[in-house]
């Protein structure tokens, strides 16, 4: 699965979509691939304030736990709770019904300086 060019993407491998000052935030493929079957996604706390790089959730897989992270400031606006009861959308959908939660943006800005689809998949390159 490639990458979507309209996503911005950062090192701990999650996926950002701008939609005016909202940021819908999930993993990436390459980070589902990595994690294997996910069997749990704990889910970020509504109405928290974070700064970019705060472990905001985690995911917890056939393989390993991993942390979520805020790829931006801002405030959680929106949680996917549908993963509760059934996270494997994060697997079989990243970039679709595998989504994490919604970000209300303090400075969409910061964005700027995450990677684009071409970067990233460069970072992935360099990572191997």
């Amino acid at each position: 699965m490639s990458n979507p060019k309209e996503l911005k993407y950062t090192q701990e491998h999650e996926w950002l979509r701008i939609e005016g000052n909202t940021g819908t935030v999930g993993i990436t493929d390459h980070a589902q691939e990595a994690l294997g079957e996910v069997t749990f996604v704990e889910l970020p706390d509504e109405g928290r304030e974070t700064s970019p790089g705060d472990e905001v959730g985690a995911i917890e897989s056939s393989k390993a736990a991993s942390s979520i992270y805020a790829p931006a400031a801002g405030k959680i606006a929106e949680v996917n709770t549908a993963l509760d009861e059934d996270p494997s959308p994060v697997n079989s959908d990243p970039y679709g019904q595998g989504w994490i939660y919604k970000i209300e943006l303090s400075e969409p800005h910061q964005a700027d300086g995450l990677m684009d689809a071409d970067a990233y998949e460069n970072f992935l390159k360099e990572e191997e």
